[in-house]
């Protein structure tokens, strides 16, 4: 079951709970959804993860964790799935962010450098943000739309996979 897999990854609920830096969220952090692995609570984890990790800005793992606490998503699977734009994937995908927003919004897209420096990020955060953010929001609600509805399918695919296995299983046995 899909449950497995991500339990062997996960850490555990308790040591999360008393964490001295995760004391500030009080009783929300008690929510069994937060913890458990259902269908629903990992394909929301999933949406607000993969949103979470579209948008360039600091602190992306706080604001996946405040948002998975309302839509009682796995807060673990939520924080985990930002770290899809890592320090190596980050100026790929915002690049792609950046021309989506310019063909979003209509507007000129600069070049990609053949050699990116300090004043050409500066350049582009400062004068182009409006595209790479429109972009990044736009691309952020198309893949947790996709990770939801997909999380939702592999799911339902894998418990019908498993319920005919035991079935088969059963029959088997009965018929020996």
């Amino acid at each position: 079951m899909p449950r497995q897999l991500f339990k062997r990854y996960m850490p555990d609920p308790e040591k999360l709970k008393n964490n001295p830096s995760l004391r500030f969220l009080g009783s929300l952090i008690h929510d069994a959804n937060l913890w458990h692995l259902n269908r629903h609570s990992v394909a929301r984890a999933v949406a607000v993860g993969f949103f979470w990790a579209m948008i360039p800005m600091p602190m992306q793992m706080f604001a996946a964790a405040l948002l998975a606490i309302p839509m009682r998503a796995n807060l673990p699977i939520s924080v985990g799935l930002v770290w899809l734009t890592n320090p190596i994937t980050m100026p790929p995908v915002f690049y792609v962010n950046y021309k989506l927003g310019s063909w979003l919004l209509n507007t000129p897209a600069i070049e990609f450098p053949d050699k990116m420096t300090l004043s050409w990020i500066l350049e582009v955060t400062t004068t182009h943000w409006q595209p790479l953010y429109a972009g990044s929001i736009v691309m952020g609600l198309i893949l947790a739309a996709v990770g939801y509805s997909c999380t939702v399918l592999y799911w339902r695919w894998w418990v019908n996979r498993s319920w005919k296995k035991r079935i088969k299983l059963r029959n088997s046995r009965l018929n020996d």
